[in-house]
């Protein structure tokens, strides 16, 4: 199973009572099952008593419809649209998570100041998780090059590394897995940061405005959104996941990140306003 692709609901009986959707995703039993009789969503599987079972990603599909309907699209819409972004690999990390928690207010911000807000997440949340899984995009493989020792550093206690850039080989297991991003791939122009884990989740994504390059390296600027919120991290790696290819994903990672993640703690809440004002003082 590749991340962005439905999952057959024909497997063995494992799976979520429509009770313990109803209470994972604060959707009503009666109303998921006039989604289902109306609008064919969701399909459960069943059991040989005709019990439905429901998969773990149905909880991530209708959190996406509720935030669909509280922007303002139709039912049918937003199941429609929850359903195409599951069916198929999500392109951007930025653009991805922009659409699934237009909450987030992006933020313009220099590379130099994009830069020491990654590194700061790369020493506290990446160097004292446990056991995250990271995800890194570089757009060029020179840029990834400059930061490599730093990286080989994080993978050591990682449970799993993976590397996007322009490199012009076939993707590389090991402690870091390179990934070649595409010719028309929209990480020509991202930035992203994800680390996933349990105890110090964060992320960083951005995309670069066209034309700040022309100014030279210090005149480089970048949309950003960043968060220590578990659910948006879990979200952008499964997006990363969605690229990685055939072949990159074994079945604990892909156990991994189709699991439901912790509500974010008093602790993280207060942590994404620290980081917030810090922000606004680093790129002034």
């Amino acid at each position: 199973m590749t991340f962005g692709t439905p999952q057959s609901t024909d497997g063995p009986p494992e799976g979520l009572t429509i009770r313990e959707l109803a209470a994972a995703t604060g959707v009503s039993a009666a109303t998921l099952r006039t989604w289902e009789s109306r609008h064919g969503y969701p399909q459960p599987g069943r059991l040989a008593g005709g019990h439905r079972r429901y998969l773990e990603a149905d909880v991530v599909t209708i959190g996406e419809i509720e935030r669909g309907r509280a922007s303002g699209q139709t039912l049918p819409a937003a199941i429609a649209g929850a359903l195409a972004r599951r069916a198929r690999p999500e392109p951007s990390v930025f653009a991805g998570i922009r659409r699934r928690h237009p909450e987030l207010a992006p933020r313009m911000v220099r590379k130099a100041t994009l830069l020491a807000l990654t590194r700061a997440i790369e020493d506290e949340c990446c160097a004292r998780a446990e056991s995250p899984v990271l995800f890194g995009a570089f757009q060029q493989k020179r840029f990834y090059a400059q930061t490599q020792p730093r990286w080989r550093e994080l993978a050591r206690t990682a449970s799993s590394t993976f590397v996007f850039a322009d490199f012009d080989r076939l993707p590389r297991r090991g402690p870091i897995t390179h990934v070649a991003i595409p010719t028309d791939s929209p990480l020509h122009r991202e930035w992203v940061l994800v680390c996933d884990a349990p105890d110090h989740p964060a992320l960083v994504a951005g995309w670069e405005i066209p034309g700040g390059s022309d100014a030279g390296d210090g005149g480089r600027r970048f949309e950003v959104i960043w968060t220590v919120d578990p659910q948006v991290v879990r979200d952008a790696a499964r997006i990363c996941a969605g690229l990685l290819g055939p072949g990159l994903l074994d079945e604990a990672l892909v156990d991994r990140l189709e699991a439901t993640p912790a509500a974010p703690s008093a602790d993280l809440r207060r942590a994404q306003g620290l980081l917030e004002r810090t922000l606004e003082y680093l790129d002034r």
